[in-house]
């Protein structure tokens, strides 16, 4: 048995004693983050044991983004107002697919509350915050750990189950394009077909359905987009800005905003791509994007974000000017 694999047993020996358990994605969740925490739920309410189970995320309000509402599990989901309302600790709180304490955000009180705290991710900069820490970053994806935990709980992986894991997948595989792409990436996705899911469904709803206004909102972002051919020593930084005047005019929440980082990383000119987002309250949130030769999750990192070598994010403040030079200087020096 690897080290790695006994820690699994130990987590799920941990999920399996606790009456109370809280499952929790990073700040403004993508698939891989949010579909863990949902599949790992669904995989403990599963075995009936009279657990009180609470998945949630971070952000204040707490909105699934929109290409996440086709995730199972949702009657799962509590916010941090609801979770703080409950004053009594968890036995046990798991993190999922979150490198540093910061990226759970509101939560981060009620993760340290817990009798058991337990870290399961694939970050190779995972800070190993938890009591326990299951880290192993030659996952191609956190759901592909996750996975390893249901099977240990020894549960049937059921379409629903699947279909979380599988939606966390494709987001940290690129699809199967990034080089993280392993061939046990492809040996889970094939276990999860055969559970009867419907992928086309999950891949649809993820990355091929909008409404009109986002894909007017993604012509006005790319139409100022700026290209600079000779930065990051000449391999080239592409970025371009979504504000809220954008949205309002649209009538597009900021979830609207998120397919435009997906077209500006083709790029051919560019190895990093940039999307600056300003939200309702004014302050900018960045999509960072890598086609390999720079780290970008070190840059969000610095920023105080987080993320992968090929796909990263953080939130800087009010100022998209400062922002923007913010992102110059980190990509600089991680370069």
């Amino acid at each position: 048995m690897t080290a790695t694999s006994k820690v699994v047993e130990q987590v799920a020996v941990r999920l399996r004693a606790a009456r109370r358990v809280l499952l929790l994605a990073h700040v403004t969740p993508d698939a891989d983050a949010l579909g863990s925490a949902l599949a790992l739920g669904l995989a403990l309410e599963s075995l009936k044991l009279e657990q009180h189970i609470v998945v949630s995320f971070g952000d204040d309000p707490m909105v699934v983004p929109r290409m996440l509402t086709c995730l199972p599990g949702a009657h799962l989901l509590a916010d941090c107002h609801a979770i703080a309302a409950d004053e009594q600790p968890f036995d046990v709180a798991l993190s999922c697919d979150v490198s540093t304490l910061n990226r759970l955000g509101a939560n981060q009180d009620a993760f340290l509350a817990a009798q058991t705290s337990i870290v399961v991710d694939h970050h190779a900069s995972n800070t190993g915050f938890g009591d326990i820490n299951l880290i192993d970053p030659s996952a191609p994806a956190n759901a592909v750990l996750v996975l390893q935990i249901v099977d240990a709980l020894g549960v049937v992986v059921t379409e629903e189950i699947a279909q979380a894991i599988y939606a966390g997948l494709i987001t940290d595989t690129g699809n199967f394009k990034f080089p993280a792409t392993n061939p046990a990436a492809h040996l889970v996705a094939a276990r999860l077909l055969s559970t009867g899911m419907k992928h086309d469904f999950i891949a649809r709803k993820m990355y091929d359905d909008d409404d009109f206004a986002a894909v007017q909102l993604l012509g006005r972002s790319l139409a100022r987009s700026v290209l600079d051919r000779e930065a990051l020593h000449g391999t080239g930084f592409v970025w371009t800005t979504v504000t809220t005047e954008d949205r309002a005019a649209l009538g597009v929440s900021i979830d609207g905003a998120e397919r435009v980082i997906d077209t500006l990383r083709i790029t051919s000119e560019a190895e990093v791509a940039c999307v600056f987002k300003e939200d309702d309250h004014g302050i900018w949130k960045i999509s960072l994007r890598s086609k390999g030769a720079v780290d970008v999750g070190l840059v969000a990192q610095t920023l105080g974000g987080g993320g992968h070598k090929f796909a990263a994010g953080a939130t800087l403040g009010p100022d998209v000017s400062s922002a923007i030079d913010d992102v110059r200087r980190a990509l600089d020096a991680v370069r």
